[in-house]
């Protein structure tokens, strides 16, 4: 340890050895100002530990070498996610401070890591010599990946190159923090009062408990929408009120496009010219290129091919739906005029009642959200033998925080979960799972680290002595993160580079939503899906109209999603050094190009788009999300061809290949050892509604 880090250990927590149950944060003792001097310190004890290793005076291998550098910045790594946990799920101002101040040297760090010369060259000396070092599979795994990482970060670059290059990815991190923090402002500063019944005409109850709930989390009385997706989609679908519908969708599609302090259009323009900076400094003519490079597509012709595949088909499937809307709409007397944006959602749900005779009001009762969760437990169970046991005495950062000790069927402690559920002003919007500490073997004397996964929603939260209670869609998204929260608990590998979620961008997502699956089982919902007051099973009609009504409205939700894929790629396959001058407008102009029917729009506008802008991970990416539905949908017949989604064979490949091989196999192999080939679309068409006999949308 440094002496810097020494001489600060005695006041701040976040340095000294944490004295609580399997080593998590101890939240209650932590503050902002805790969180700047202890990640300098982290970052000094890191670059000493990797001095060591460059300096190491025997010759490099694997051990001293590439082993060494995985286990190295293990403290930095902890103190970076409960930080990053923070600022994601309970930030505050001085957090946000923080945050901005520490973004642009956390991100030099990462640089002096990956461009230090003498490291590279031992790894680089092991790359050249790899078929000749008797490794192991795993070990040859690491060794190639955490040298792609190096040439990634830069390492084999001219030494003014590899200086421009750190600056780029300084001002990247900087930029990245203030995209992410204006959107928070946009959602959490946004709220439509719902002043009188007439306000709040055509709400179900559940819609209204919510609203009511969100004004009370911010110390108002009344009912307001705030843009929380698990409120303003709602709103959308059911109020009688266009005016308030209009008004809520424009302020949803407009976060970011402010202008004054937190306009998100010249940060956008900004990183879009950094990262096309940086990919030529790759060789490379654009972003797009150099990003998907490291990928299962690997290319964007690949991408290009499968959103090729799904538009034209989306878009015929989007107009029979239109087909239905305005034939309610002539019959209610409303014909006149376009189905605006802030349309779409309310007619379709009219039109999902009369012909399944569905409705969520009819569905949510059965959907609390303590049995959905309790679900996803019994189905993790029934498949691989996982038990959360719920444990009071883990410490939490916010008391909506559940904590669970996860042990598998030989009843020993595998890893922690946390699941933070709800909706709140200071957690930013969407569903995610990230790791407080990621699974390894790979650790400093004896034992092994233990995951420790969190799972994030935006759920409204419901009034007080009443459950929240899902929608669909909702309980669909808490199985989604519960796949990934999965994948990092599962995760059976030796290194930490290798470990859970650290798989390629367009791999990612096949754990989380080949779990989405079982949500819809008749077997899962009879078991799980209980009425809140009366403890009654889902009747089984109401099953079998659920499933009839499966691919309902699914042209519309795949052109919104595609069209983000298609924006995304456009914008970061520009070659040009300098990104077009009105973003909006780009946006708007491609989308007409490509035939984006009218009311329908797109899942994310640049402006807001933070898997774009937030962070890189999924920069002309977005399309990985389909890419992924390719695997799941083909994957998920594995059961269905077994004759049960319980299968015990099927399950044990899905375990073994798939949820707790990390990084350590190659992802075509991994999932041909799983599904016994490769994987083809048609499942994926069919699952949409896409194929011409396919049930009509």
């Amino acid at each position: 340890m440094s002496t810097a880090t020494t001489a600060t250990t005695t006041d701040n927590p976040l340095l000294q050895d944490w004295d609580t149950p399997y080593g998590l944060p101890p939240f209650a003792q932590l503050r902002p100002e805790h969180f700047e001097p202890a990640l300098r310190a982290a970052m000094r004890e890191h670059l000493d530990e990797l001095a060591a290793i460059a300096g190491n005076a025997e010759a490099p291998d694997f051990d001293n070498t590439v082993a060494a550098f995985d286990r190295a910045g293990r403290r930095l790594d902890r103190i970076a996610a409960t930080f990053y946990t923070l600022t994601a799920s309970a930030t505050s101002p001085a957090l946000q401070a923080v945050q901005r101040e520490v973004a642009a040297p956390m991100a030099a760090h990462g640089s002096a890591v990956y461009l230090d010369a003498a490291l590279f060259a031992r790894i680089d000396t092991l790359h050249a010599q790899r078929e000749s070092l008797a490794l192991t599979p795993e070990q040859r795994r690491l060794l190639e990946r955490i040298h792609l990482d190096f040439v990634r970060a830069g390492a084999r670059l001219a030494p003014a190159a590899r200086l421009r290059y750190a600056q780029i990815m300084e001002d990247l991190a900087t930029l990245t923090t203030r995209f992410a923090q204006n959107v928070l402002h946009d959602e959490s500063s946004w709220q439509l009062a719902l002043d009188g019944e007439d306000a709040m005409a055509g709400l179900p109850d559940f819609v209204r408990a919510a609203a009511r709930q969100a004004a009370a989390d911010r110390g108002l009385d009344g009912h307001v929408i705030t843009l929380s997706r698990s409120l303003i989609v709602p709103f959308l679908t059911y109020s009688l009120r266009r005016d308030l519908r209009e008004q809520a969708w424009r302020a949803w599609v407009g976060r970011g496009e402010h202008a004054g302090e937190h306009d998100n259009r010249g940060i956008a323009r900004d990183i879009l010219r950094l990262r096309n900076e940086q990919a030529r400094l790759h060789g490379h003519a654009c972003y797009a290129d150099h990003a998907l490079t490291d990928t299962m597509a690997g290319t964007r012709q690949a991408v290009q091919r499968l959103l090729d595949e799904v538009w034209p088909r989306a878009l015929a499937a989007v107009e029979r739906e239109r087909e239905a809307l305005n034939e309610l709409r002539a019959e209610e007397g409303q014909a006149g005029g376009e189905i605006e944006p802030w349309d779409w959602r309310f007619w379709a749900e009219k039109v999902r009642q009369r012909r399944y005779a569905l409705d969520d009001a009819e569905i949510k009762p059965y959907f609390p959200l303590e049995r959905i969760a309790a679900a996803a437990f019994d189905c993790a169970q029934r498949l691989f033998g996982l038990r959360f046991v719920a444990r009071d005495d883990i410490p939490v950062y916010h008391p909506d925080v559940r904590a669970y000790e996860v042990r598998d069927a030989a009843d020993r402690v595998v890893g922690i979960f946390l699941q933070d559920n709800f909706a709140r002003p200071n957690k930013r919007s969407g569903a995610w799972m990230n790791a407080l500490r990621l699974q390894a073997r790979n650790v400093a004397g004896a034992g092994q680290q233990l995951p420790v996964i969190l799972n994030n929603n935006n759920f409204a939260k419901g009034s007080p002595g009443e459950p929240t209670l899902l929608g669909l869609d909702d309980a669909r998204t808490l199985f989604h993160e519960f796949g990934h929260g999965l994948h990092g608990l599962l995760s059976d590998v030796t290194y930490e580079r290798l470990s859970g979620t650290q798989v390629l961008r367009d791999f990612v997502e096949l754990p989380s939503q080949i779990f989405e699956h079982w949500i819809t089982e008749p077997e899962v919902l009879q078991r799980h899906a209980r009425h809140w007051k009366t403890g009654e099973p889902i009747p089984l009609p109401l099953v079998e109209r659920m499933q009839r009504a499966r691919r309902f409205n699914q042209g519309y939700e795949t052109v919104r999603y595609t069209a983000s894929a298609i924006v995304d790629l456009a914008v970061h396959s520009l070659a040009d050094a300098e990104p077009p001058a009105d973003l909006c407008a780009f946006e708007a102009e491609l989308l007409r190009a490509q035939g984006l029917p009218h009311g329908v729009g797109l899942n994310h506008r640049l402006v807001h788009f933070q898997h774009l802008f937030a962070g890189s991970s999924y920069a002309a990416g977005y399309y990985v999300y389909l890419w992924a539905e390719v695997l799941d949908a083909d994957g998920y017949d594995a059961f269905t061809e077994a004759g049960s989604p319980f299968a015990a064979d099927v399950a044990a490949r899905l375990k073994r290949h798939i949820y707790a091989s990390g990084n350590s196999v190659d992802p075509a192999a991994a999932f041909a050892a799983f599904r016994g080939r490769a994987p083809t679309v048609e499942p994926l068409l069919k699952k949409r509604g896409l194929l011409p006999e396919a049930e009509p949308a």
